[in-house]
């Protein structure tokens, strides 16, 4: 069924709304930062289980008394389970679970059970942000190269000027609340990277074809009736996979919930590029039957 929305008058005001956004993303990303995880900083992360009930605050002021470096401390799975990621400052660290243990059983006066401690190193964390840099640039430049091959340049700049709305907005919006950035935070970039993409390639292509087929109407028009005709599936797409995220964010647990919110934010803001930034892009441009047409006398001499 196709519905009858004029989305074409809502460009302008959608438009505006998507560059104060995307602006004040970028200075929260400079001026504020991102909140790396051990992942990138490197540090000790330590799931811990006590016999009773802690306080979290008990846990973090009697580390912070050690002077290891940046704590957080969060509850974790069951009553009694809290997850601890520390900052090492200290180069020889060998020592440094012992420590903790024994301060905590001390100050705390319950016996404490750590059972999972992993350690990265600065050098690792160092080679890992370096690797998901590299792994987003990456496929952020495969997506582009197959639009450019698959339609035409005008089609290429809204593809970049979408996907670089998506992810920066979505750093933006980490930064602004402080959430952690780690490796399943990347792992959620580039599945947004992806899924905003597959929505953009749906809509681009349905204008393609309306372009070939009506050849009088304006592009206005075309994109509008566009976006129509793959509006069912664009709000299927984005409901069903958003059921599925939100139960993951409700009963995944501690560790999914940053994941799962990073992808219910891409699929939120992906869907909404791919008829608010993609499209207008075209209008921009001013793309028509004609525009079509030269570029084909380009390829085909």
């Amino acid at each position: 069924m196709i519905e009858n929305i004029n989305f074409v008058s809502k460009f302008r005001i959608a438009n505006i709304a998507s560059i104060l956004i995307f602006f004040l993303s970028i200075l929260f990303i400079i001026f504020k930062g991102l909140n790396y995880g051990i992942d990138f900083k490197g540090g000790t992360l330590i799931e811990m289980r006590t016999e009773q009930s802690i306080n979290a605050a008990s846990i973090r002021e009697s580390l912070n008394s050690m002077n290891v470096g940046d704590i957080n401390v969060k509850k974790f799975g069951k009553e009694g389970d809290y997850l601890i990621k520390v900052e090492e400052k200290k180069k020889n660290n060998s020592e440094l679970i012992p420590q903790i243990k024994k301060n905590l059983s001390d100050s705390l006066n319950s016996d404490v059970d750590f059972r999972r401690v992993e350690n990265v190193g600065p050098k690792v964390s160092s080679e890992l942000l370096e690797s998901s840099i590299i792994a987003i640039s990456l496929a952020l430049a495969a997506m582009l190269f197959y639009i450019w091959v698959r339609f035409e340049w005008q089609f290429s700049v809204g593809s970049i000027v979408a996907l670089l709305h998506d992810v920066v907005i979505t750093l933006g919006i980490f930064s602004v609340l402080s959430l952690e950035i780690n490796l399943s935070i990347i792992a959620a970039v580039l599945t947004i990277v992806g899924y905003s993409m597959n929505d953009t390639v749906v809509i681009y292509d349905r204008i393609r074809e309306n372009l070939l087929k009506y050849t009088k109407i304006s592009i206005s028009d075309v994109a509008n009736l566009s976006i129509n005709e793959t509006l069912s599936r664009t709000i299927i797409t984005s409901i069903t996979t958003l059921l599925a995220l939100v139960s993951i964010y409700v009963l995944g647990g501690e560790i999914l919930r940053g994941f799962s919110f990073a992808m219910i934010l891409g699929v939120i803001i992906g869907t909404y590029s791919s008829i608010f930034v993609a499209s207008p892009i075209l209008k921009f441009f001013k793309v028509s039957y004609k525009t079509l047409e030269k570029e084909k006398e380009k390829i085909v001499p």
